[in-house]
């Protein structure tokens, strides 16, 4: 039986490269001792196979498989526009 396919939520912050952006996915982290909710950034560079993302934009990740060195997600949709 195959595994759920994971999906991340995430902001554009740079798409300044061909057939690449870097979204940054952000995540609530309950502090191990003092038990705060901390919000933890994560950057990661996803496949856009259209050149369709800008910055600012919102976009929904999914899992693939290695597509190069540092990529291992892919823009599946475009959730929010960014004004402008």
């Amino acid at each position: 039986m195959r595994e759920r396919i994971k999906q991340r939520e995430g902001l554009v912050v740079s798409a300044k490269m061909i057939k690449t952006v870097v979204v940054q996915v952000d995540r609530l982290v309950v502090h191990p001792l003092y038990g705060k909710r901390m919000r933890v950034h994560t950057r990661v560079k996803a496949h856009d196979e259209q050149g369709q993302c800008r910055a600012g934009d919102r976009v929904l990740l999914i899992e693939s498989r290695p597509l190069s060195k540092d990529k291992r997600w892919r823009v599946s949709r475009i959730l929010i526009r960014a004004a402008g």
